[in-house]
């Protein structure tokens, strides 16, 4: 356990009783606890456990209080509620596990961002950052987050050894604070997304500067809040998707691979989730697809992208040179690096071919 530590940074005895002020106010005028009994109507035993401490000044006895010494209850509601919290943080802290301490140290480089948030403070006191930590995460322990079902469709099986349980909470609740501010239509319109699918791939071909930008103003006429975030190591995720209380959707994607063609491929993989109506609550996308589902989406995005059967056509040709590629990415509306970024998925050119042609992001 952690000891004698405490966000405020006194010693238990530091926190002072109301009790203690109550016999300091009787002593200056001179009254005895039997008379301060007589005044409030109540017994002398009960003066006296308040005065040493052992009972609170409960809501009450302040009034009777008012009456007898001429102080508004409210002083003394106030003074027993301060007591009352700082005693309770000073609880929670020598309460604290070693158990959530290394949940703490796990999270290094979740508190870390959320440091540079303004999220958290960034005390040296671990257990100050344990407490931050349960409020920026919405849980009582830190060690009870494994315990809580997750409600979400994924890409990989749930019990991937690369997930780190600890991590892929904090950042999913991480998407959740980056989007709980951003301005978007009323509510998801799915007809006008579709509407919005050729606005949306035209993107791609902004300088990489404007391509957020203008992502997230084409997502939030459709009531979708849009964000790229940042991908920590035990959360191999390359996107979330949630329904907010208001019926809008939150949609999260990050850059773990940096491929730009890897990240057009995996958003229209998204939309297509939030057009089937997959996201009954939260959706979590891994790396490794699984599912019908799955492979409805990618049919989706591979042929947004891509369509079927002008790339069937374009692979019976064998003619991949890179001045062909440009001119069949330009009769798709795409960057070439989407037809490269293909040809290698499906094994027709190697991965170090014009690999120097691959473009790589770095915004999250």
């Amino acid at each position: 356990m952690v000891k004698d530590q405490n966000i405020t940074g006194l010693s238990r005895e530091f926190i002072i009783h109301p009790g203690e002020t109550l016999q300091e106010v009787i002593e200056d005028r001179n009254m005895t606890q039997k008379e301060l009994a007589i005044r409030t109507g109540m017994t002398e035993k009960h003066v006296s456990t308040i005065v040493n401490g052992t009972k609170p000044i409960s809501v009450a006895f302040a009034k009777k209080l008012e009456y007898a010494l001429g102080i508004e209850s409210a002083f003394w509601i106030n003074l027993q509620a301060n007591y009352d919290r700082e005693l309770l943080e000073f609880e929670e802290v020598n309460n604290i596990s070693e158990e959530e301490i290394g949940v703490l140290k796990r999270l290094k480089e979740v508190v870390e961002y959320f440091g540079e948030k303004g999220w958290m403070n960034m005390d040296d006191n671990p257990a100050a950052k344990v407490l931050d930590m349960r409020k920026v995460m919405n849980i009582s322990n830190l060690s009870d987050i494994p315990n809580l079902a997750y409600n979400a469709a994924f890409r990989a099986q749930v019990k991937n050894s690369k997930v780190d349980p600890y991590v892929l909470f904090a950042w999913q609740r991480m998407c959740e604070l980056l989007t709980q501010n951003v301005s978007v239509a009323d509510k998801l319109d799915i007809d006008k997304l579709k509407k919005k699918i050729p606005d949306i791939k035209n993107s791609m071909f902004l300088s990489a500067n404007k391509i957020q930008k203008q992502l997230e103003q084409i997502f939030a006429e459709c009531g979708i809040a849009f964000r790229i975030v940042k991908n920590f190591k035990g959360a191999p995720v390359q996107g979330f998707i949630k329904k907010t209380d208001e019926g809008n959707i939150v949609l999260c994607m990050t850059l773990r691979q940096s491929y730009a063609d890897i990240f057009w491929f995996t958003l229209f993989h998204e939309i297509a989730h939030i057009i089937n109506g997959d996201t009954k609550n939260k959706f979590v996308d891994f790396d490794s697809v699984l599912g019908e589902v799955e492979a409805k989406a990618d049919r989706f995005a591979s042929n947004i992208l891509i369509p079927v059967a002008d790339y069937k056509n374009f692979i019976r040709k064998k003619e991949f040179s890179l001045n062909s590629i440009k001119l069949f990415a330009k009769q798709c509306g795409v960057q070439p690096y989407i037809v490269l970024g293909r040809l290698m998925k499906d094994g027709v050119l190697d991965w170090t071919t014009y690999s120097h042609e691959r473009v790589r992001y770095k915004w999250a």
